[in-house]
């Protein structure tokens, strides 16, 4: 199949829109719970942690190496991935025959769409599993379509870092697996040796990971098994398949569903469909399994590019460039529910919340410290000097870690567990949002209630703060009782 060359202006100004966007946004609201927590945790680096493995908390560690404490510089890897995401999206596009409409057009409708710019906005496992997902299937495409078997090695080198920063990797793996050995023209592949060492490749690198897991009695089975309670059901099978579909947007999901048929059927297009198919197993496997749309988003920059190239084929210039507004603006409307772009207070008591409660977790952690800190500063000096705070989730302890609060924090919330239990003569103890302190905790009284000023509906808006003479029994004795898993 004769290619066109690299659109390398079109998606390189592509890349820069979505690059400059994202890098003013990102001071914007503030820092997400979970990179509170990431950064925490890259203070306690490990070969993995209760709920992801090391990859994202190590960058945390970098970035706030860098620049302690910029939201900012925490965000630019993020920015970068989604950066990645395009042009991979571009090189699929261009790999199934697209000319530079075909990857101009793939390169907009993955930078611009819903899913996309708000994972960049965040650092986030979600944001690099998108990144290193897309990057398998266009090597492992590469690779097939151009008949490069070495290209299996590189794939599987993606995956082992993929692997070390979330195991669902693993699925696309197997995706891509299936998908190669149910496609007659490629299973020939499966005789060769390069696929099985991509394998090797990749379990290499993520073993110091299952090492860690075995030593600490699989902690992700215990989180796996939460998430599948949560979003089992007829009903959460339900929402996976509406989310996935609205992700991107409703309308980019009619090209990336129109590029899956065609991936599936177009006779061109046969050593790809490995691609498609790997979709397809993916899905059933978590419709089975209980998952949430999101997981799907890296197997898609492929197909959209595949129903780009077909589109473009067959298209005028002029249809596609009005085909390309409209789903753009499909896009856009989604936006203030993943991008700091309306005032906070706006956003606060909109529908947008509703529609997206991540970014909810994104307003009012510096008031929340505020608040905390002002209930330790009233305590005598004698007191103060011996407080801790003990918080009812990551988020919590992360934010007040990353602010300030002028106390150690603790949390038995995931991978804090491991960071505890505070020292036995520790007291009094401030309990921040756990309203059944009262079970392990002696003299509580409410000291104040957690609020930001935007009214955001978030989580801790109106969360209890308390402050307790001591915990029952010891640290040490009562630690166990105060440590949980869950998503």
């Amino acid at each position: 199949m004769k290619r066109s060359p690299y659109a390398v202006r079109e998606v390189g100004a592509v890349c820069a829109v979505l690059v400059v966007g994202l890098l003013l946004l990102a001071p914007h609201y503030g820092p997400h719970r979970d990179e509170l927590y990431f950064v925490t945790a890259g203070k306690h680096l490990a070969w993995g942690y209760a709920d992801q493995p090391a990859f994202t908390p190590l960058l945390a560690r970098l970035a706030d190496v860098v620049a302690p404490s910029s939201v900012t510089v925490l965000r630019v890897p993020s920015v970068l991935a989604v950066a990645g995401v395009v042009a991979l999206s571009a090189q699929a596009a261009r790999l199934l025959g697209a000319a530079r409409a075909g990857q101009a057009l793939t390169a907009v409708l993955v930078g611009f769409s819903a899913i996309v710019p708000g994972l960049g906005h965040l650092l986030s496992t979600s944001t690099f599993d998108l990144l290193f997902w897309t990057a398998v299937l266009v090597v492992v495409g590469q690779a097939l379509v151009e008949d490069r078997p070495r290209l299996w090695l590189v794939a599987g080198a993606i995956a082992g870092v993929g692997l070390n920063n979330k195991h669902a990797v693993a699925f696309c793996l197997l995706g891509v697996l299936v998908g190669v050995a149910l496609v007659r023209e490629t299973r020939p592949v499966l005789r060769t040796p390069w696929p099985w060492l991509g394998g090797l490749v990749a379990l290499a690198m993520w073993l110091p990971n299952l090492v860690w897991q075995a030593r600490h009695g699989w902690p992700v089975l215990d989180l796996s098994a939460d998430i599948a309670a949560e979003y089992g059901g007829v009903g959460g099978r339900i929402d996976l398949v509406l989310e996935a579909l609205l992700i991107y947007s409703p309308l980019i999901a009619v090209v990336w569903v129109l590029g899956l048929v065609q991936l599936l059927h177009r006779p061109a297009w046969t050593r790809a469909r490995p691609l498609a198919i790997a979709f397809v197993v993916v899905l059933l496997v978590f419709l089975v399994t209980g998952g949430k749309g999101y997981y799907l988003a890296g197997l898609v920059p492929p197909l959209i590019a595949a129903g780009a190239a077909d589109l473009t084929e067959r298209w005028s210039t002029r249809r596609v460039t009005g085909a390309a507004a409209v789903l753009l603006a499909s896009a856009a409307f989604a936006y203030p529910a993943v991008l700091p772009v309306l005032p906070a207070s706006t956003f606060g008591g909109s529908f947008y919340g509703d529609l997206n409660d991540v970014q909810l977790e994104t307003i009012g952690w510096e008031e929340y410290t505020d608040q905390v800190r002002a209930v330790l500063d009233a305590l005598p000096a004698e007191q103060r000097s011996t407080a801790v705070v003990f918080t009812g989730n990551y988020g919590e302890a992360g934010a007040l870690t990353w602010y300030d609060v002028g106390v150690p924090v603790y949390s038995g919330h995931n991978g804090y567990r491991e960071w505890g239990p505070p020292p036995d003569p520790a007291t009094p103890v401030v309990v921040v949002g756990w309203l059944d302190a009262a079970a392990y905790f002696d003299g509580c009284t409410r000291a104040a209630t957690l609020h930001n000023d935007a009214d955001a509906p978030g989580e801790e808006q109106g969360a209890p703060v308390l402050l307790c003479t001591s915990v029952r029994g010891s640290w040490s004795e009562r630690w166990p009782d105060l440590v949980h898993y869950d998503a």
